[in-house]
């Protein structure tokens, strides 16, 4: 990984830790500035985004100043043509809107985050991603439901994938391990079924560790074998009895 940074030395860098007790998190201290960055530095970004050369864009929103109604526009403009252009909302307590990120190919909010931003907390999940597409004019809508997996909507496809995480330690992470894993499915296989399959995986992979630890592609080959060897063993067991 290349990491190319963009120093801002009116702020600090963002810094999170958690107080956690008897596997209980009783405390989270974080050093932070939400304040919108200046004009120059969003020149930096667009002159960044513009130049370097890459498959797919992602751009995970936390709401620490980057993104803002005003800042989106222009950041998303500096994309170039035929990118894979990912958007993905992580605003936890903070105000942000996953609908301010218009014709992406992929966006991935949390229920929470999607109701929030439509102001619609009555709709079932298959129509709230439906207004979601429609309001975001987005190719991809893949709308994680925590412990109930997620539910996904294309341009030709909609389904919903159940979590495959089985021994649950710590959630923390487990939307990042899929929308990096979605992404790259996405990438390679043009399709949004398997892109959600595999991401589901490797954020049910995420789950089963203690922190955010990062997933590597051996976590999701071995989770996706188990995952095929309890397939089978299902399909086995329900076959009729010869006759």
């Amino acid at each position: 990984m290349k990491v190319e940074a963009i120093i801002d030395h009116n702020r600090p860098t963002t810094n999170k830790n958690a107080i956690i007790a008897g596997g209980y998190r009783l405390l989270k201290i974080d050093t932070l500035d939400n304040t919108p960055i200046s004009s120059k530095v969003i020149d930096q970004f667009v002159k960044k985004i513009s130049s370097v050369k890459s498959d797919c864009v992602i751009i995970s929103d936390f709401r620490h100043g980057i993104f803002n109604r005003s800042t989106i526009p222009p950041l998303a403009a500096a994309i170039p043509a035929n990118v894979l252009k990912v958007a993905d909302s992580q605003v936890a307590s903070r105000w942000g809107n996953i609908t301010e990120f218009k014709g992406f190919d992929l966006i991935t909010p949390n229920e929470r985050e999607a109701r929030f931003a439509l102001a619609d907390q009555d709709s079932n999940i298959g129509q709230l991603a439906g207004f979601l597409k429609d309001s975001t004019q987005c190719h991809n809508v893949i709308l994680k439901l925590g412990p109930r997996g997620l539910f996904f909507l294309g341009d030709d496809c909609y389904h919903s994938v159940d979590s495959f995480a089985e021994n649950v330690k710590d959630a923390v992470g487990s939307g990042d391990a899929l929308l990096a894993y979605a992404t790259l499915t996405m990438l390679a296989t043009n399709s949004l079924p398997q892109a959600c399959i595999i991401g589901s995986i490797a954020a049910a992979c995420e789950c089963e560790y203690d922190g955010n630890i990062p997933i590597e592609p051996k976590d999701v080959l071995e989770k996706l074998s188990e995952v095929e060897k309890m397939a089978n063993f299902e399909r086995q067991n329900s076959a009729p009895a010869a006759a």
